[in-house]
């Protein structure tokens, strides 16, 4: 089905069945992306007495009891409850259904040969998404088509899909990098990466606590915090999908939790001119 929308003035259309899926597929006891060395997503057939949720083992039909964490365990989407005490829900905080968002592709740098801070301190080999970074791979993108970033980083490859981050050093984000997406409206921020915050950040979580406009450290929100931005984190862009903008559509399950299993469809869209336009 062809869509029209307006933004600006301008006139887009999008195919509703053409669409690149970001997510990558949780395959229950099978290779899966880890973060932080916590187990794996695990399912097995419920059985209870004479109750059995399998088939293959004489029950009328198939139910699983499934185990994960949403943060660690694959492609997720989270909210401000992620670092609050009050316990707010993505279920409830993410309110928008098609987001004007654009695809960039980034090659980190490293952070010690850059200016641009972080807390804690940088360290020998951070690797750093930078707000110079930022700055020239969005030059000329309209401000409209950012309420939805998506960053894919380099090296870009297939591993992202099954890579388990325990012990490594993945990319994050500077301090700076943070203000100027503060700066930008950004609203929905999707990242390859398991953590927009360094792995070993001794808690402090900065860029997190940015992004929502909270106080350093601390873990209540504020009327000036952000309460219906979000994060989607661990998500794969394969390199046949190109830079540009898009129109998102971020559906993740109805879980009252700070974060759930997400799957963002991304939609190429094309600008009409006043001939196409219906």
């Amino acid at each position: 089905m062809n869509l029209e929308f307006k933004i600006d003035g301008k006139t887009f259309r999008f195919d509703s069945n053409h669409f690149e899926d970001l997510s990558i597929p949780m395959k229950f006891n099978g290779e899966q992306p880890n973060a932080f060395g916590v187990p794996q997503a695990t399912s097995q057939a419920f059985e209870y007495g004479s109750v059995i949720g399998d088939t293959r083992k004489g029950g009328s039909c198939n139910f699983d009891e499934v185990r994960l964490i949403p943060h660690c365990n694959g492609t997720h989407t989270e909210c401000i409850g992620h670092i609050t005490d009050q316990r707010y829900s993505v279920q409830k905080q993410l309110r928008d259904s098609l987001i004007p968002a654009t695809l960039i592709t980034i090659n980190p740098e490293l952070g010690l040969n850059s200016i641009e801070r972080y807390v804690p301190d940088k360290e020998e080999g951070d690797l750093l998404i930078t707000e110079l970074l930022l700055r020239q791979s969005l030059s000329g993108i309209s401000k409209e088509f950012v309420k939805g970033l998506i960053i894919r980083t380099l090296p870009n490859n297939k591993s992202k899909m099954n890579r388990s981050y325990s012990g490594s050093r993945p990319p994050f984000f500077s301090i700076d990098a943070m203000n100027f997406i503060s700066e930008l409206g950004v609203d929905h921020l999707l990242v390859d990466l398991p953590s927009i915050d360094r792995s070993n950040d001794e808690g402090m979580l900065s860029a997190h606590h940015i992004y929502w406009n909270m106080k350093e450290g601390g873990h209540n929100a504020s009327r000036a915090s952000f309460l219906n931005k979000t994060i989607t984190e661990m998500i794969y862009v394969p390199d046949e999908v190109k830079d540009g903008n898009y129109l998102l559509n971020l559906q993740i399950a109805s879980f009252v939790s700070d974060a759930s299993p997400s799957r963002p469809l991304i939609f190429p869209i094309e600008n009409l001119t006043d001939d196409e336009k219906d």
